[in-house]
C-alpha cells in the first residue's frame, strides 16, 4: 500500500512587490490555518516517510509547519525546484521516482496543478484546491511506478473552512 498527502501551501503574502514570487512567505492567516489542518491531520494520525516540497518559500515553510507537528524531521525535507512550475505529470514523475521502500509521501506545492492532479481522484470534481487544502489517496500497489493503474482510495479531502 502507499499513500499520498497532496498539500497546497499555506496562504502567503502579496504585500512586498519587491520580493519575487518564489520568495513569498507565509501570512499570518495562513499558519493559522494550516494549524488548523494539523490539528486534524494529528486526529488522523497522520505520519509520513518522506515530505518532498516546492521550492519556493510559501511551500517550504508550510511544509516545515506539518512536518514539525507530525513529528518529521523537518531537516529531511526534500526541496525539488520541478513542483514550482509542475505540471501534473511532473507530480507523477516525482511519486515514480520514490524508493519503494517509502510508503506514504506527502507533496507540498501549488495550484493548478495540484487540483488537477487530485481531481484524477476524487469523485467530485474539486474546484480550486485550497490553501493548505489537503487530500489522501491510498493505492493498492507496492511500487511507485504502478500507481497508475491501481485501485485506489481517497482517504480524505479537507479544507481549512470545513475545520472549527
Amino acid at each position: 500500500m502507499k499513500t499520498i498527502y497532496i498539500v497546497r501551501h499555506a496562504k502567503s503574502s502579496w504585500g512586498d512587490f519587491d520580493v519575487s514570487d518564489h520568495e513569498r512567505t507565509l501570512m499570518p492567516i495562513g499558519i493559522k490555518k494550516t494549524k488548523k489542518v494539523i490539528g486534524f491531520l494529528k486526529r488522523e494520525n497522520v505520519s509520513v516517510d518522506l515530505i518532498i516540497s516546492s521550492s519556493a518559500v510559501r511551500a517550504f515553510e508550510t511544509a516545515k509547519l506539518i512536518a514539525d507537528a507530525i513529528g518529521y524531521d523537518s531537516d529531511l525535507i526534500v526541496k525539488n525546484k520541478t513542483l514550482y512550475h509542475a505540471g501534473v505529470d511532473d507530480v507523477y514523475n516525482e511519486l515514480f521516482a520514490i524508493d519503494n521502500s517509502i510508503n506514504s509521501v506527502m507533496i507540498v506545492a501549488h495550484n493548478p496543478t495540484l487540483t488537477d492532479f487530485v481531481n484524477e481522484f476524487v469523485e467530485s470534481p474539486i474546484t480550486n484546491l485550497p490553501t493548505t487544502g489537503v487530500v489522501s489517496v491510498s493505492f493498492d500497489v507496492d511500487s511507485w511506478e504502478n500507481m497508475v493503474n491501481a485501485k485506489f482510495k481517497v482517504n480524505f479531502v479537507v479544507f481549512p473552512r470545513m475545520l472549527t
